[in-house]
């Protein structure tokens, strides 16, 4: 392959990926228990608080493990 169809296969997955992005970050309201898993670490004192969402990382992780699993085997 030469330079310009790898630039044209580099910009159609980045926009991809980006469409993929914003999609989520429209969805992200409709699924309200994404983030308060249980399990997700949450400490809250009289100054302040930390939140660190361990289970859900979890949860996205095996989501886009198995999605990137799926689009290699059908790939090739």
């Amino acid at each position: 392959m030469n330079g310009q169809a790898n630039l044209g296969w580099l910009l159609l997955v980045g926009g991809l990926v980006l469409a993929g992005v914003g999609l989520v970050v429209l969805l992200w309201p409709s699924v309200p228990w994404l983030g308060r898993l249980p399990g997700d670490i949450r400490v809250e004192g009289e100054r302040g608080g930390f939140y660190f969402p361990v289970v859900t990382c979890l949860l996205v992780s095996v989501v886009l493990t198995l999605l990137l699993w799926l689009v290699r085997s059908l790939r090739g």
